[in-house]
C-alpha cells in the first residue's frame, strides 16, 4: 500500500474543494510562482521535476505518521535527487507558534520512539552536536516546518500545520559542507530569503558539520531571530531531565 501521493495523484485522488486539494494548491502555488520565487532551491526543483512526494494523514500523529515516513525513506531514492516527503494536516484554529513548536518536536520525539531501525552511528542522540539530525529508517533526515502562524517569516507559512522530510543524502555535495559550492548556494537561499521574508534570514542557517551549527535550531524557526527553543536534549529516549533543553528564548 502507498501511504504518499505524487503532484498528479493528489489531484486524481483529492475533489477539488477537498482541504486536502486546497492546502496543497496553496503549497503549489507557493513553490511555482515567477514573480516570487519560493526559497527552498531543492523543493521548488522536486517539485518541478515530480520528486516530491505528499501525504494527508488526519490527524496527524506519531502513529499516523510512522508507516508513512517509513514507507518513504524505503522507496525516496527512487523518486529523484532532489525528493521530498510534504507532510499536511488538515486546518483548523490558528494556534499560537509556541503551540505548533511544542506539537511539532512532539511528532518527531514520538516517531523516534516508534522507529524499529538502528539510528546511524556516525548521528549522535544528543540535539546540541554538529553531527545530529533527526533520523527514522536508518536515514538522516533534514526536517522543516511550516504553520499558519507565521507571519513576518513567510518562508514558514503554509494554510495548516506542515512537516516537510528531506533526506540528508539530497544535500550531499550542494550544502552538506562549508565548500565553494555550498557557500554559493547557502548565499542563494539567503539572498531568495531577503526578498521573500519581512525578517532578515536566520543567523541559525548553516552547514551541516560545521562546528558551530545545530541542525535542531534551523527545522523550527519563529517569527523573531531569537534563538530557536527545543523541549528535548534527544529524542526518542526522553526522561525527566531530557525534556528541560531550552536554548535561548521562545520566538
Amino acid at each position: 500500500m502507498t501511504h504518499f501521493l505524487s503532484r498528479r495523484a493528489v489531484a486524481e485522488q483529492h475533489p477539488e474543494a477537498s482541504w486536502q486539494r486546497i492546502v496543497f494548491s496553496e503549497f503549489e502555488s507557493t513553490l511555482t510562482s515567477s514573480t516570487r520565487p519560493f526559497p527552498c532551491v531543492f523543493g521548488e526543483t522536486g517539485l518541478r521535476k515530480d520528486q516530491l512526494r505528499f501525504a494527508f494523514p488526519d490527524p496527524m500523529t506519531p502513529d499516523s505518521l510512522a508507516p508513512i515516513l517509513e514507507d518513504y525513506v524505503a522507496n525516496a531514492r527512487d523518486f529523484g535527487r532532489m525528493t521530498s516527503l510534504v507532510v499536511f494536516g488538515r486546518p483548523g484554529p490558528v494556534q499560537a507558534l509556541a503551540d505548533y513548536r511544542a506539537r511539532f518536536w512532539s511528532l518527531l520525539d514520538g516517531l523516534e520512539r516508534l522507529d524499529t531501525a538502528p539510528r546511524p552511528v556516525e548521528v549522535p542522540r544528543a540535539l546540541d552536536t554538529p553531527m545530529w539530525e533527526f533520523c527514522f529508517g536508518g536515514e538522516p533526515i533534514f526536517v522543516v516546518c511550516n504553520t499558519p502562524a507565521h507571519v513576518l517569516r513567510q518562508s514558514r507559512r503554509s494554510t495548516s500545520f506542515m512537516v516537510t522530510f528531506q533526506p540528508r543524502w539530497v544535500f550531499e555535495g550542494i550544502m552538506d559542507t562549508d565548500t565553494p559550492a555550498s557557500r554559493r548556494a547557502l548565499d542563494q537561499v539567503r539572498r531568495r530569503l531577503q526578498a521573500f521574508d519581512a525578517i532578515p534570514p536566520a543567523p541559525q542557517l548553516g552547514h551541516y558539520g560545521a562546528p558551530d551549527n545545530r541542525e535542531f535550531e534551523q527545522y523550527f524557526l519563529g517569527d523573531t531571530n531569537d534563538a530557536p527553543a527545543c523541549p528535548f536534549h534527544r529524542l526518542g529516549r526522553a526522561t525527566d531531565d531530557d525534556t528541560t533543553h531550552k536554548k535561548g528564548k521562545v520566538a
